[in-house]
């Protein structure tokens, strides 16, 4: 069953209650986690080298906890953490899928951060145990509940930041950028419920066998082409067309035949595509990403001759109708074909992907100009 991840978030924000206030939320649990952690800094008393092993310990109890609870209560429904489970894999897993991580506006926060309340919860637990615990050694209990503290606004912090834009700069961080590869492939549905429960950093994951990690396609050796033509059509209408894959043959010269849905494909849809480009014949198995109407339409290919993809469409409205951008990266498993591409196939392939601009140009101006776009007939 395709899951329509567009169609969710519309249906989820528009839930969203009205005076809900992004910034008041994190700002909230982050203001009150930083007066807590002031709290317990300020008891600790010449501490003595011994006590400071209590940080590490207390890290790793932090990420045993982590896990423990984002596998047993986030992704297996329990009478106990129904809600946890509703609101994790019920909401998070759909808000957010491998392919389509990011937030666009702060609201979305929403869907990525713990309830407000929750904090105010775990900081009751934190106090009870600094109490006891500071029966026995004050610093002890000090260094315990600040560093379980700081291990839940480090989860916070850590989680918004794996769903920012690839491009953004703090994604680029090299940790950052680890676990945020590390979260979007626990964000795939075959490894949700299995692999890569931690988010801050993966102890657990790895002592218990449950760290996948691939890397990147783009981090491949990626050939990267990028092409735009002005249509004097509007936004939606212009994505529509094109995301609409049946009709790839008529515009594109390297597209022979496409088996696939009618009309605009959302994200979870799947496709096959025959194609003849950079001289060579081949056949493509597609899973589209993303699919924003009017704005993005991302999707995924593997291919003969150990080819790989990935093919966006984006589109930014102006004064002479919409300014579409087609940005296709693929790359070569073995040595060959790689050298083939270096030498040959890559001029054949910008020169193939130039034309099929202007023909979609010519193309949607002709079909889109016959009727709206609710009556166009996109088989």
């Amino acid at each position: 069953m395709s899951h329509d991840t567009q169609a969710f978030r519309d249906r989820y924000r528009a839930g969203i209650h009205p005076l809900y206030n992004a910034w008041a939320h994190g700002g909230f649990v982050l203001l009150y986690g930083a007066t807590c952690l002031a709290f317990f800094i300020s008891h600790l008393e010449q501490v003595e080298a011994w006590e400071w092993l209590v940080v590490p310990a207390a890290l790793v109890f932090f990420s045993w906890g982590e896990y423990s609870i984002h596998k047993n209560l986030g992704h297996r429904k329990t009478r106990l953490g129904g809600m946890f489970y509703k609101r994790h894999t019920g909401d998070h897993h759909s808000f957010f899928v491998a392919g389509r991580m990011t937030w666009e506006s702060a609201r979305d926060w929403r869907v990525i951060l713990f309830p407000a309340w929750l904090i105010l919860f775990y900081s009751v637990g934190l106090f009870a145990a600094w109490w006891l615990l500071s029966l026995i050694n004050a610093n002890v209990a000090a260094l315990f509940s600040a560093t379980l503290l700081a291990g839940y606004l480090s989860y916070e912090v850590f989680h918004a930041c794996e769903h920012l834009p690839a491009d953004h700069p703090i994604s680029r961080l090299p940790w950052i950028r680890h676990m945020r590869r590390l979260h979007e492939l626990h964000h795939r549905r075959d490894l949700m419920q299995t692999h890569n429960f931690n988010l801050v950093f993966p102890l657990m994951d790895w002592l218990k066998g449950s760290l996948h990690w691939e890397p990147l396609e783009q981090e491949r050796a990626m050939t990267r082409l990028q092409h735009e033509v002005e249509i004097d059509r509007g936004p939606e209408r212009v994505l529509a067309y094109a995301a609409t894959v049946t009709r790839w043959p008529e515009w594109h010269p390297s597209s022979l035949r496409v088996d696939g849905t009618a009309g605009p494909l959302p994200a979870g849809s799947h496709f096959e595509e025959d194609i003849h480009a950079g001289g060579r014949a081949g056949h493509l198995s597609w899973a589209v990403t993303e699919f924003s109407p009017g704005r993005r339409w991302r999707a995924t290919a593997r291919g003969t001759h150990g080819l790989n993809l990935v093919l966006t469409y984006e589109c930014e409205s102006t004064a002479s109708g919409t300014r579409f951008v087609r940005t296709l990266e693929y790359g070569f498993s073995g040595l060959a074909m790689r050298l083939a591409n270096w030498l040959v196939m890559r001029g054949k392939i910008d020169r193939e992907s130039a034309e099929s601009m202007k023909r979609l140009k010519e193309m949607a101006e002709r079909a889109i100009e016959k009727a709206p776009v609710h009556q166009l007939d996109l088989v």
